[in-house]
């Protein structure tokens, strides 16, 4: 029960309206901490809960009775504007009974809105690395006197290239009491370093490692011949597998707009998500999925993050992410808060040795399914090695001449010439 953490009676009032039970293990574990005022770093899988084990600790710090809003109290940060604006949601439902406000600061809205309302100096601020760099350097945003930063999907800020901005923002908060940091991934060096810069003395929690993955979870492999059967393989799952919304991604935005237009030929209800859709467009594509007037969404890796949607059961990966990281953030998209899920990669010839790492990087080894209806020619390597990965076939090597070999014949010397082919004249006569 949420009445075990020192909360509140406000939060505890919000959280009971909202139904909320059985706090989830990331929430167990991070809370307490977190209401103590110790640094975290907190690695938690995608649909773990993780935003309410860190929202509900900021609001506890800042609740209080009504007062003038004077500076910005607590900072945000996280990925994408889809995330951001999910945590918005979140802050608000559990701050309902408080005076505590929020506010939204990312890409794609209005700029001079945005400073307007920061100029009314919101409690939390929540929002994306480069948006609110922008504002910083118009001088309409100060920070220094946050009380606490949040770094949520810090792996992913960092892949997305925000390491700098990320820095520098961390760094105009330098007065803060708190840092927390969460992130789906271990990640490499730099989040190493990246945490090694702006936590002090943290506590290091390992809620979910991605070998979790597959807890509620099937994870299926179908070989195929090349793109127009892949095709053929999504249309024939969203026509025949049990699902209530579905998440197709691809690699690129030429991709995704090419699947998108055939599923729509087909009459299926479908929108398209990537960066070249403006943010109404956007957001008319995950409201249409989460409100069922659509079953299908086509994305590219920009919905990877940040999607949060009831009934999210099926994900197709019609392109094979690049890395383990990214498989993990598509998958986590579904199986969320104990609910079943399903993931589907498809994989040519091309695929094979990079599925073979994700495997590893997973620990697990994906089920391999065939659909006879669209069975192609293509079934995996004919040889794997200990790794997985294909066998090649390794040329002949040409055999070295040793010093017993024959050696080769001596050429005769030339003859020499006569005089007349020295001259070109008929040669001499004695007399």
């Amino acid at each position: 029960m949420f009445s075990q953490f020192d909360l509140h009676e406000r939060l505890l009032k919000a959280v009971a309206e909202l139904n909320f039970t059985e706090p989830t293990p990331v929430q167990v574990e991070a809370i307490p901490p977190a209401l103590a005022g110790r640094d975290l770093r907190v690695t938690a899988q995608t649909g773990s809960g993780k935003t309410a084990a860190f929202v509900l600790p900021v609001l506890n710090r800042l609740i209080g009775p009504a007062r003038p809003r004077v500076s910005i109290r607590a900072v945000i940060l996280l990925p994408t504007r889809e995330l951001a604006q999910q945590t918005l949601k979140q802050v608000e439902r559990f701050a309902q009974f408080t005076f505590l406000k929020a506010a939204l600061v990312t890409g794609g809205e209005d700029f001079k809105v945005q400073a307007a309302n920061l100029r009314r100096c919101p409690d939390i601020l929540i929002g994306t690395p480069g948006r609110l760099l922008e504002h910083l350097n118009a001088g309409h945003l100060e920070l220094n006197e946050v009380e606490v930063l949040v770094l949520d999907e810090a792996d992913r800020m960092l892949d997305m290239g925000f390491a700098e901005d990320v820095e520098r923002l961390c760094n105009e908060c330098a007065g803060r009491q708190q840092t927390l940091l969460f992130s789906a991934t271990t990640g490499g060096a730099a989040l190493r370093d990246i945490i090694g810069k702006v936590l002090k003395d943290p506590q290091h929690l390992m809620v979910n490692s991605v070998t979790d993955l597959s807890a509620n979870t099937r994870q299926q492999i179908i070989t195929v011949d090349h793109p127009a059967h892949k095709e053929q393989v999504v249309q024939w799952l969203l026509a025949n597998e049990t699902y209530r919304k579905a998440i197709v991604f691809t690699n690129t935005r030429a991709m995704a707009d090419r699947v998108y237009g055939h599923l729509v030929a087909l009459e299926v209800k479908a929108f398209v998500l990537h960066g070249e859709k403006d943010m109404k467009d956007r957001k008319l594509a995950i409201d249409r999925l989460k409100q069922g007037g659509a079953k299908v969404l086509v994305a590219t890796d920009v919905a990877a993050r940040g999607l949060d949607i009831d009934g999210l059961d099926l994900v197709i990966n019609f392109d094979l992410p690049h890395n383990g990281d990214e498989y993990v953030h598509r998958v986590g998209r579904t199986g969320r808060a104990g609910a079943e899920g399903l993931a589907i990669s498809l994989i040519g010839h091309l695929d094979w040795n990079r599925m073979s790492s994700i495997e590893r990087y997973l620990k697990q080894q994906f089920e391999r399914r065939v659909i006879k209806e669209v069975k192609g020619t293509y079934s995996g390597p004919k040889k794997v090695k200990a790794s997985g990965k294909a066998a090649g076939t390794k040329k002949k090597k040409v055999e070295k001449k040793t010093a017993t070999s024959k050696a080769p014949a001596k050429r005769k010397p030339a003859a020499k010439p006569s005089l007349s082919s020295a001259d070109g004249m008929a040669p001499l006569k004695k007399r």
